[in-house]
């Protein structure tokens, strides 16, 4: 992470190849994280405020994968989603390699579904069920990770979701989890393994698309979406591992947003829900394997109590 923001000078240099008489007028920090820190910077009229994200050196190549899946998805006709503006891919004076992009309207859902009555969170979710759809509908030539191209390809889903639970069941054992917990998961897996065989084929999965990366914005008495952020986790698979991340993350159980989720999203399969089940345990056992890799103890047991109440 890159822990200083940039001042007015190395912004207006960030920005020169954009603008060259831009003005900088204020620089915020948006967030910070250990891949990457975001900043908002702010210009005189007639430029528009943008997002400044700038890369550590060994986290590059998520730079490179961050503008391929945005420029894939507005290739596509997807979003909204930031337009990319400049890439800077060398370590600069300011010590880190960097991203212009454009700033959304909005903010992020997660900040405003607790005081949004029915009728408008099921706007919103039948909105992101929507998109979801559209991103699902960029097939991929194999399964796997993302970045410019598929890592370690997998020709078929039950290849790759075999792998990846195999993978997150020994970092749980390796970080501590429950043995009891361990043999439960494994059991459960091994029991249903031929679901991950009826995905029909691998598509372009944004894998992270949550309250907190989907962004909405209020006109009259309705709450629309705006767009969406934050491509990092993108990967190939089934749009069903998709869906249950989103349910997993931010549904939590509620029918009104589940149900204006599918509702959007249009033609689910038959075996939809028990599909959806088992994606929603990978996808709690790898957020326990990543809060307790990073030394985060607190979300454990109810990480832990979700995986007990699915299995």
């Amino acid at each position: 992470m890159i822990d200083r923001a940039p001042d007015h000078r190395q912004a207006t240099a960030m920005l020169g190849s954009v603008w060259p008489d831009v003005v900088v007028t204020d620089v915020r920090i948006r967030t910070g994280g250990q891949l990457s820190s975001v900043y908002e910077v702010r210009c005189a009229e007639p430029a528009e405020p943008v997002i400044v994200k700038v890369y550590a050196d060994q986290w590059r190549w998520k730079q490179a994968k961050e503008v391929f899946v945005y420029r894939l998805l507005r290739a596509h006709g997807i979003g909204p989603v930031p337009e990319i503006l400049r890439v800077e891919q060398d370590i600069d004076a300011f010590g880190g390699a960097f991203t212009v992009m454009t700033v959304l309207p909005g903010r992020p859902l997660s900040e405003v579904s607790a005081d949004l009555d029915e009728v408008q969170i099921a706007r919103v979710y039948r909105e992101m069920g929507e998109t979801l759809a559209a991103i699902h509908r960029i097939v991929q030539p194999a399964y796997g990770y993302l970045t410019t191209r598929i890592l370690d390809p997998e020709p078929d889903n039950t290849a790759y979701m075999t792998r990846q639970f195999a993978k997150k069941l020994a970092e749980f054992e390796e970080l501590g989890g429950d043995p009891a917990l361990y043999a439960g998961i494994h059991a459960y897996v091994a029991n249903r393994i031929e679901l991950f065989g009826r995905c029909e084929g691998p598509v372009l999965c944004h894998n992270d698309f949550h309250e907190g990366n989907v962004l909405v914005e209020r006109n009259a008495d309705n709450w629309t979406m705006t767009g969406f952020i934050d491509v990092e986790n993108a990967l190939a698979g089934d749009p069903l591992l998709d869906l249950a991340k989103a349910d997993y993350y931010s549904v939590h159980g509620d029918p009104v947003k589940r149900a204006a989720l599918a509702e959007g999203y249009g033609r689910l399969p038959a075996d939809w829900s028990a599909r959806s089940t088992l994606y929603r345990l990978y996808h709690a056992l790898e957020l326990w394997d990543w809060f307790a890799s990073i030394g985060d103890k607190a979300p454990l047991p109810g990480i832990a109590e979700d995986i007990r109440r699915m299995i």
